[in-house]
């Protein structure tokens, strides 16, 4: 069964950019953001993707990821089924260390949110901290995208 392991931070600054090998735009929306699990469709660049989560471990760090690739158009059209709002972002890698953060910088009613994860292969696996992570906001449900669609940042 797949799963990802994931840390979540706050990001402070603008270095994030600077820092940064790549951008994408991504633009996603949800068929189901019930907390035992998530359907999403995603449009990242020009891929489409549609991905089913699992409800995270008490830790919020490991849960179940199925993703599949799909067309662009089949995107647009389940995109247009989803519940209301839909997230905008950009997403930044960047390299540190033997890892790559991903960091998104929202759009709409989520501005000003900064959020960067970092996939790991254990729990306890170390991994260098870039300076401008902050708080560690792993597990907190708020700061899950599907959340973020139900309860954006701007009514925090």
């Amino acid at each position: 069964m797949p799963f990802e392991i994931e840390k979540k931070f706050l990001v402070t600054g603008e270095q994030f950019k600077r820092d940064a090998e790549k951008q994408v735009r991504i633009v996603q929306g949800y068929l189901s953001t019930v907390h035992e699990r998530t359907v999403r469709i995603r449009i990242k660049g020009d891929t489409g993707y549609l991905t089913i989560k699992g409800k995270g471990n008490e830790s919020g760090t490991t849960r179940y990821e199925w993703e599949k690739e799909i067309s662009v158009s089949d995107a647009e059209e389940l995109l247009k089924l989803c519940e209301g709002g839909v997230i905008d972002k950009t997403r930044f890698l960047i390299k540190s260390g033997q890892h790559t953060f991903e960091v998104d910088e929202f759009y709409g009613e989520n501005q000003g949110l900064i959020v960067a994860e970092v996939e790991l292969e254990d729990e306890d696996e170390a991994f260098d901290k870039p300076q401008w992570i902050a708080e560690e906001v792993t597990g907190q449900d708020k700061y899950y995208n599907a959340m973020l669609m139900r309860n954006p940042y701007k009514n925090w």
